[in-house]
């Protein structure tokens, strides 16, 4: 009898359900548009900080240079054997360091690996192979750092990462793939071997087999590696103690990749670091998320608030229309559930069948409004252009001059990528949006039903006369 008498009423009053179905299948629809937007755009976000931590990366630790550790280079001009520098004479230094980044002891890789909720750490070098020459154009007295001669200066840098072979799968390998040749063994920790990233490799039209200068050290190119396009990571990857060595820097790292044993854990892990080593920089994703800039950012920006408070809009507005609607449809009713009360329906038994009737058109708006979801999402997809990031200053010297000094030349500038913005819909969506349209019809059916629950016989006869 309940659903006999309630397919009847939906088919007699088919306009009405339909309004109150398409009224909320518009508010869901948004809801799960705005919902795979977002989504899509931390998976973009995801992408970024993918390419600067590496893949299963939670924690990176780095510490500030110490104080006066940037001083300027000196430079060997001409032969050496007098006080001036003549027109002609040429100097050149090849420098591999990272002035940016101070330096941690190998030691404290293996203190923040034996922490509680710590899985791994490793160390690794991120340095910059810059090399700087220049001719004397001008004469001038007492060297290159005396009266100042007119110099022609020329410079030229590539990205290294000193990283540990026998750590693949965290750092800065985790994020790349060998596409030719093979990547480091263990065997590899004291050869003069590298992996070179595609890009560069490309660019240098280098190959496996191919020599590369680090630090006017010869390597042979053993592996291409393929990286993401968000990565800003190095140009050549060595092995962690050859780095050791060219860069001066024995048994040290500035640079630390941590995996924590949960997700939950990350903030605990990152308190134990910094109490560990208090004069350290310690970073989560989550403090990395913060700073990406660039249309990326405004994407989640508008997604995260003006999409999310639009979407609270329009179910409201929906889920108002569809109560308002039924209540009225209620109270042209009134001889109708007049005379099933003096026929001897209880007032529950007419709130129910109220109820049933809302829940079925909330479903039915359901059912349409994920469909617009589905819809709206796939146009996003389509049709959204490449959005870009700010991923933060790429590792390089700092600081710089030319002329009489020739000093170090500034390398160091923000590293803008591209990002390609999808919308996908999750099952955690659609579950959302069969929860508002079972709420909506819950909603309208629960004021329909208790203006329902008021009605008299009285009212109905009161009609009928």
């Amino acid at each position: 009898m309940f659903f006999t008498y309630l397919r009847h009423e939906l088919r007699r009053r088919l306009r009405q359900a339909v309004v109150i179905s398409l009224g909320l299948a518009l508010g869901i629809g948004l809801v799960i548009t705005v919902t795979a937007a977002s989504s899509g755009v931390k998976q973009a976000q995801g992408q970024v900080l993918q390419s600067l931590y590496g893949v299963g990366t939670d924690v990176t630790v780095t510490q500030s240079p110490a104080k006066g550790s940037g001083n300027p280079y000196s430079f060997k001009v001409g032969s050496g054997s007098g006080t001036r520098s003549s027109s002609g004479d040429s100097f050149s230094r090849n420098v591999l360091n990272n002035p940016s980044l101070g330096t941690l002891k190998d030691a404290s890789v293996s203190q923040i690996a034996s922490q509680q909720h710590v899985t791994a750490a490793v160390g690794a070098l991120t340095l910059s192979d810059t090399k700087i020459s220049g001719k004397v154009t001008t004469q001038g007295s007492g060297g290159i750092r005396g009266s100042a001669p007119t110099t022609k200066v020329s410079s030229s840098s590539f990205g290294v990462d000193g990283v540990d072979p026998s750590a693949a799968k965290l750092g800065p390998l985790s994020s790349g793939k060998i596409t030719v040749g093979r990547s480091f063994t263990q065997a590899d920790n004291q050869s003069n071997v590298a992996l070179v990233s595609a890009g560069y490799a490309h660019q240098q039209k280098l190959k496996v087999g191919s020599t590369i200068r680090v630090a006017g050290t010869k390597f042979k190119i053993i592996g291409i590696m393929s990286v993401p396009p968000t990565d800003s990571s190095a140009d050549v990857y060595i092995p962690l103690a050859r780095a050791q060595a060219l860069g001066g820097m024995k048994h040290q790292v500035n640079t630390v990749y941590v995996a924590a044993d949960s997700a939950t854990n990350i903030s605990a892990v990152s308190s134990e670091i910094s109490s560990l080593l208090p004069k350290s920089t310690v970073t989560t994703s989550s403090n990395l998320a913060s700073q990406v800039t660039g249309s990326l950012s405004s994407a989640a920006s508008l997604a995260s608030n003006l999409g999310r408070w639009l979407s609270v809009a329009v179910l409201a507005v929906a889920f108002a229309l569809a109560a308002l609607l039924t209540m009225a449809a209620v109270s042209r009713r009134v001889r109708e559930f007049g005379t099933l009360k003096a026929l001897g329906w209880r007032s529950r038994r007419i709130i129910a069948q109220v109820m049933g009737e809302a829940l079925v058109m909330g479903l039915a708006g359901g059912v349409a409004g994920i469909a617009l979801g589905f819809a709206g999402a796939g146009v996003i997809s389509a049709v959204s252009p490449s959005l870009t990031a700010s991923a933060g200053p790429a590792a390089g010297p700092a600081g710089g001059s030319a002329g009489a000094t020739a000093g170090r030349v500034a390398a160091s500038a923000a590293h803008s990528v591209s990002v390609n913005l999808t919308a996908p819909v999750t099952v955690s969506a659609v579950l959302l949006a069969v929860g508002l349209a079972v709420a909506g019809g819950l909603l309208a059916g629960g004021f329909g039903g208790w203006r329902a629950a008021r009605l008299r016989p009285a009212a109905a006869f009161h009609r009928i006369a």
